[in-house]
């Protein structure tokens, strides 16, 4: 299997397979690559219906240029803690960043949703993401705004009243179950329509089918995720020291 960067004959062939209409797979099948790799190319350039090869490895051209630039960055990068190795850091980030993007995620708010998941405290303030992803801090609330409406972050305080943005076990639990309520407003809404388009006409059987997929779809994930919670989320109980023997 082929290593290092992507050619642009390379490029050329994912936007044709793109055109075509082919799946990341077969892409990277036909260009002996991982998929992960042709994920991360296309999401980083513009996605699926805007990736120009062109632009592509031009962009891909500027970044490694910036990268071998000395203090490019303004301040030179902290060490990693635990012994990790920065760029094999940063290259997961990019791919966390990009396969969340392919479930249609605007790509600033992944990157937002990638820098807290991969922070050991999982707990960052607005100028701490701002600095981190060397950003402008109204790019960072309007993320937050986003990830805070569907679920994906919860707000605290420290003890100097800042507000952080908290990704932790509990915050997937109610991610999920604000992809049920939606969920519930479109069988709502679907079970609506069979009422206006008439019982047993053909659109209005398909609407019942749509409600009662979705239905059964939301009741197994809010049982899936009930279950999960309380399996692997719960707090361990100390064990109860054994009684002393009385003489």
């Amino acid at each position: 299997m082929p290593g290092g960067r992507l050619t642009q004959p390379e490029r050329q062939q994912i936007a044709l397979g793109l055109a075509d209409g082919l799946a990341y797979a077969e892409i990277a099948r036909r260009l002996d690559r991982p998929t992960s790799t042709v994920t991360r190319e296309v999401m980083r350039n513009g996605g699926p219906t805007a990736y120009r090869a062109d632009l592509a490895h031009r962009a891909t051209e500027h970044r490694a240029q910036r990268r071998r630039r000395p203090g490019s960055r303004g301040t030179e990068e902290a060490p990693q803690p635990h012994g990790r190795d920065a760029e094999a850091v940063r290259a997961y980030e990019e791919l966390f960043t990009s396969v969340v993007m392919a479930s249609g995620m605007p790509r600033m708010t992944a990157r937002v949703m990638a820098c807290l998941t991969l922070t050991d405290s999982g707990s960052l303030t607005a100028s701490e993401l701002a600095q981190r992803l060397q950003v402008s801090p109204a790019s960072v609330s309007k993320s937050i705004a986003f990830l805070d409406s569907q679920g994906l972050v919860r707000r605290e305080r420290d003890d100097r009243r800042r507000e952080r943005y908290v990704v932790d076990d509990d915050v997937w639990y109610q991610a999920m179950m604000a992809s049920v309520r939606s969920t519930d407003q479109i069988v709502e809404t679907a079970r609506q329509g069979v009422h206006v388009l008439g019982p047993h006409t053909p659109a209005a059987v398909r609407l019942e089918n749509i409600a009662r997929f979705l239905d059964f779809v939301s009741e197994s994930i809010v049982r899936a995720a009930e279950q999960a919670r309380e399996v692997l989320h719960a707090k361990s109980v100390p064990p109860v020291p054994p009684a002393a023997d009385h003489p």
